[in-house]
């Protein structure tokens, strides 16, 4: 395969602790194929800057890949993917929020739960690894599409009349008392813009 030119390259590699004997393994095996490989295990040179390392779940891969577009946090630094989980599919939820919307979106997630495989040749597989996050953001759209009381834009009279009257000839609506719209912003506010 190789020709022996009889060149030496040197190489620093970093390894996880939890995965030296994973690598240790994998440079035996190297070596049994024929390959002249030495493996030495040494201190860090001070001047050396360590690279960040994060585990990654199936569910956070897709947020760590978010953060770390951004930027990656230096060694031993908190790593902010763990509170973009959550709050990065929430804040697209109170942003997007619409109930319709929000809806489309949870069914297309669940969709690719159903229909994608981590290896699979379909569109849905292609997706398979963004799942969680089009979940959370359904999930949260729809939620606050319900909390916003919109849906495409129009307010909904689901959970009853407005607490406001409205008299033709008057600009100012009357309260009925003791009225709260049970869920939802009252739809009489979206007459006021």
């Amino acid at each position: 395969m190789f020709k022996d030119c009889g060149a030496l390259s040197v190489g620093l590699v970093w390894v996880p602790s939890y995965r030296t004997n994973t690598f240790l393994a994998h440079i035996a095996k190297v070596q049994a194929d024929g390959f002249n490989i030495h493996v030495q295990d040494r201190k860090v040179d001070k001047e050396l800057v360590r690279p960040t390392f994060f585990r990654e779940t199936e569910f956070s891969l897709v947020f760590q890949m978010i953060v770390d577009t951004y930027g990656v946090p230096n060694y031993k630094e908190a790593n902010p993917a763990v509170f973009a989980c959550i709050t990065f599919p929430f804040l697209f939820g109170v942003m997007f929020g619409d109930i319709m919307h929000g809806a489309l979106l949870l069914a297309f997630a669940l969709w690719i739960y159903q229909a994608g495989s981590p290896n699979g040749k379909n569109f849905a597989s292609a997706a398979y690894p963004i799942r969680h996050l089009f979940l959370l953001m359904g999930i949260f759209a729809t939620f606050c599409g319900f909390c916003y009381n919109d849906y495409t834009s129009v307010a909904l009279y689901m959970f009853g009349d407005s607490c406001y009257t409205f008299t033709e000839g008057s600009d100012e609506p009357t309260v009925k008392p003791d009225c709260v719209y049970p869920v939802g912003v009252d739809p009489a506010w979206f007459l006021s813009v």
